[in-house]
């Protein structure tokens, strides 16, 4: 990590949001994924830190931010980042968000435009059929026991303010991920935000689905001889 690292809290919509932040220059806001925290997004910080101020949130239920009484939903902690975004008196951001982090900053996009300048999603869906099908089978079966002695159940005891709170963290994801989705594709295409797409060949979402993103993003036509 970058050694000038300053975490805080900011009350936003009843949250106690948990924030780094990591090196100098253009502000950009990291969203991590599921379960997740920010150690757990490994060199991609101080990687980053190097050339742009890094805004690292930890989401609702998440690392040092406690859970309160409120599902997990991409528009809610969407709407965190924004306030968040205000917070920090920053006009504008460009956000890096990573699976559910992604899905997070895309509705951020969508809701709040006016505080996102540039936008990096990765490894994220606007439909919950943009998954792999295996992943959607999955999910049902997932216990807190099946995080017993990972690096995500790990980073969690360390970090959270309330430790025993992992199984309701397990409960809210799976609710969050096993209800269908499917954001309208005039919101997707509405995004003024210069935007980015980044999918693995062996991610979670469907390689047709990010095509189909990408050309709502008014990508995928010729260019300007």
């Amino acid at each position: 990590m970058s050694d000038d690292i300053r975490g805080n809290y900011a009350e936003v919509n009843g949250l106690n949001l948990y924030y780094e932040i990591h090196g100098s220059g253009q502000p950009l806001v990291l969203l991590h994924g599921a379960y997740m925290t920010i150690d757990l997004m490994g060199e991609i910080v101080p990687a980053l830190a190097e050339f742009r101020q890094v805004i690292a949130v930890e989401l609702q239920g998440h690392g040092r931010t406690a859970d309160i009484d409120r599902p997990l939903s991409y528009e809610l902690m969407a709407d965190d980042i924004a306030a968040l975004i205000e917070h920090l008196a920053f006009e504008k951001a460009d956000l890096f968000g990573y699976s559910m982090g992604g899905g997070v900053a895309l509705q951020v996009a969508i809701r709040h435009p006016e505080v996102v300048r540039k936008l990096v999603v990765a490894s994220a869906s606007y439909t919950s059929d943009g998954m792999h099908p295996e992943l959607l089978e999955m999910i049902p079966t997932l216990t807190p026991e099946a995080f017993a002695g990972s690096p995500i159940e790990e980073a969690y005891l360390r970090s959270a303010p309330n430790p025993d709170d992992f199984p309701t963290l397990v409960a809210k994801m799976k609710r969050l991920d096993m209800e269908p989705f499917a954001w309208p594709a005039e919101d997707i295409g509405g995004i003024a935000a210069p935007t980015l797409l980044i999918v693995g060949d062996s991610d979670a979402i469907r390689l047709e689905h990010a095509v189909e993103m990408f050309r709502l993003l008014g990508g995928g036509v010729m260019g300007d001889l």
